[in-house]
This record gives structure tokens, C-alpha cells and sequence, in this order.
């Protein structure tokens, strides 16, 4: 039986334009189902670049305008991967024309801008999802199993961590194409909204909801030049977020975030210690899950390392023989396949659209407790 073909329009040809591109194109290749994705049309302002990206990437056609996408017929779905101003318009047009509708992280710049979202979404009944990749990480999968099985016991204590170091120049400006995440009115927020989004979602999938947090936040340049207009702005974002919080289930935690860690562009880290064993990943050894056990005898407990490569490790059937490795890129194959069953099933997995709104409640209340420098329930 031939596959049901499945038109998608993407909107952006950034960097998370080529994440997902890659992703449409893979997912047959290695998680064939009922549904075969086809790549119709990329839309973006630049025209001539909107056609290379096209042509490089096997899209049959590219606009200026992503309302043509919106009103194709032969367009089932549309995936946005613009900048974080144009995604409540974008989502809310798709939903109310009836179509599948995956965005990029953060779902909205506020969490009141993602609930309009939501309510489209809803509202319409239309399959949505949110893209936050690293919930396919084999390792964090295989993490979620464990403390889903019990085998953490009460959880304690939860950390995360994401740095990297790329703004800390004060001559580099704020705007324009590859520098929207400095101008506030654009991103929304600083590195609280891009990177330690990242790090609630998956907290809130491995450790349940958050009921409360402090924060301190930081902007270490104050002004720079807008590569747009030239003229000195004050810069709106924060360079540096840092919180605590308590979950619901009563464990602790700490979150942190900065682009001022110089050395580092994209560690991130999570750990998890509960009463019977504790966990640790780290995206730079990304295969790989640490694990202390407390149950084990004593003469050989210590940390282990799990090498997630073979074919019981989750996804990893659909990849190499044990022992080879895979990357950041596959998590968005994973992302997408999940999506792929799931409307094969009738039950699209998270994150959803709702799913998003929670982390951009969290987010919120992390930048509203960092201006009154008080805690803020979630």
C-alpha cells in the first residue's frame, strides 16, 4: 500500500529551517510509515535565498509570502521556524485554515502570545506540536524511562545548565537576520526564552510541573548599535538568567542560563538525584546517560556510563549496528517520526502547543521574579 503523501510548507531558512528540512527528508529513510512527507514550498523575505534553499533542499517551489503557504491546497501542514515575532500570527492563520501546525521554541514570546495559540490550535482540532528536540535524545528518553519505572526512588533534587559565550563582545550589534535573538522586541526575552526554555521543557517532562520560583537576571551591555538602523539602542534582553524552583512533587532545583561562559557554545547539562539513585547528561556526550546506583553492591557502586547504541536504547533500532553513534540532527528525525505516528495512531505526542504555553508560563514568572526580586507561583 503506496504511503499518503503529506504536503509541508516550512516558513524561515535559517538554522532551524535546515534542522527540520533535514528531518522531512530523513524520517522515510529510517521510520517509514503510513505517511510520506513532501517538501511543496519554503516561504522567506529574501527571494533569491528563499530559491536556493528551495533547490538545495528539494522544496518545489519558494515564496516571499508564507500566506501562499497558508492558502495552498496542496500544503497539509505548515512548520514554522521564523523568528519568535511572526509565530502566533503564522500559527493562528494555519490553525483557522485547517492545517497541521509544528513551531519553533519558544512558542510565543510571552506566555499570553502562546495561548492565543493554543486557543487556534484547539479550537480547530488541528494536530500541533512544539519543537523541542531534546526530548528525543535516546539518552534523555531512556532517563524519562528510568524515573518513570521507579528506579530514582523520591526525587530530591533537579539541575540544569545552559552556556554558551557568543555575545560577549559589546561591538557585536543587536537585529537583523542572525542577530533577531538580541533585539527584545523580536525574541521576547534573552537567553530565559532560548536557552533555559529548553531546559523547563524537559524538566517539566522528566519531573512534573513547577509550582513556584526566584530569579536574578543580568544584562551585561547595556546598549549596542541595531544593524538595521545603525543608531544606539538599549539592549532589552537578558544576557544571563539564573533560578531556583520548587516542584510540585517537592524536589528543588536550580536552573542557569547565560552567552557570557566564555569557552563554552552550547553546554548543556542536567542532573537528577533522588533517593535511590541519581542521573546525569550532558549535551556534548549526548549518547551517553551516567547513572549511580545505590542498590549496587557497595565494593563496586560508583557512577556508570551507559553507551545508548543498541538496539533496545530508545530509537536506536531504527539506526546503526551497537556501538555507532548518532547527533544533535537525529533528534529532530525522532521529533518528527514521533509526530508521523502519532497522527498514524490518532494521538500526536508532546510537546504540544499547550505543552509549550507551560514552559512560557514558567519562563514568565522567571522574568517577572528577577524585576520584583520575589518568588513567583507558576
Amino acid at each position: 500500500m503506496s504511503a499518503k503523501q503529506l504536503g509541508i510548507g516550512l516558513v524561515g531558512y535559517g538554522f532551524m529551517g535546515r534542522t527540520h528540512s533535514n528531518a522531512f527528508r530523513r524520517v522515510p529513510n529510517f521510520f517509514p510509515g503510513v505517511y510520506e512527507p513532501v517538501l511543496i514550498a519554503v516561504a522567506a523575505r529574501n527571494e533569491a535565498r528563499a530559491r536556493d534553499f528551495a533547490a538545495q533542499w528539494g522544496y518545489q517551489r519558494a515564496e516571499t509570502d508564507w500566506r501562499k503557504l497558508i492558502s495552498a491546497p496542496d500544503i497539509d501542514l505548515i512548520d514554522i521556524a521564523s523568528p519568535n515575532d511572526t509565530h502566533a500570527e503564522i500559527a493562528i492563520a494555519a490553525a483557522e485554515a485547517g492545517k497541521m501546525v509544528l513551531c519553533e521554541k519558544p512558542l510565543g514570546r510571552t506566555a499570553a502570545e502562546a495561548s492565543t495559540m493554543v486557543d487556534a490550535v484547539e479550537k480547530a482540532g488541528v494536530p500541533n506540536m512544539v519543537w523541542y528536540n531534546y526530548r528525543r535524545v535516546p539518552a534523555v528518553v531512556l532517563a524519562k524511562q528510568l524515573i518513570d519505572e521507579g528506579r530514582l526512588g523520591r526525587i530530591f533534587h533537579y539541575r540544569a545548565k545552559f552556556l554558551q559565550d557568543w555575545t560577549i563582545s559589546k561591538d557585536l550589534p543587536q537585529g537583523g537576520e542572525g542577530l533577531w535573538r538580541l533585539d527584545v522586541s523580536i525574541s521576547g526575552s534573552g537567553v530565559t526564552g532560548d536557552l533555559l526554555a529548553h531546559c523547563i521543557d524537559t524538566a517539566l517532562w522528566l519531573n512534573g510541573p513547577i509550582d513556584e520560583v526566584t530569579a536574578m537576571t543580568e544584562t551585561f551591555v547595556k546598549e549596542r548599535k541595531h544593524s538595521l538602523t545603525g543608531q544606539i539602542q538599549q539592549v532589552g534582553i537578558d544576557d544571563a538568567s539564573a533560578f531556583l524552583a520548587r516542584f510540585a512533587n517537592g524536589s528543588l532545583a536550580t536552573f542557569e542560563a547565560t552567552r557570557y561562559a566564555r569557552g563554552h557554545k552550547a553546554l548543556y547539562t542536567l542532573e537528577i538525584n533522588g533517593e535511590s539513585a541519581s542521573l546525569f547528561w550532558d549535551l556534548h556526550d549526548l549518547h551517553r546517560l551516567q547513572m549511580f546506583d545505590h542498590r549496587d553492591e557497595g565494593r563496586l557502586r560508583g557512577w556508570r556510563s551507559i553507551h545508548i547504541t543498541d538496539s533496545d536504547h530508545p530509537y536506536m533500532k531504527h539506526w546503526w549496528v551497537p556501538g555507532l553513534q548518532i547527533g544533535y540532527e537525529h533528534t529532530f528525525v525522532h521529533q518528527f517520526a514521533d509526530f508521523l505516528e502519532g497522527l498514524e495512531s490518532g494521538s500526536v505526542p508532546g510537546p504540544s502547543f499547550r505543552d509549550g504555553l507551560a514552559t512560557d508560563r514558567i519562563t514568565d514568572a522567571v522574568l517577572a521574579s528577577a524585576k520584583s526580586k520575589t518568588w513567583q507561583s507558576c
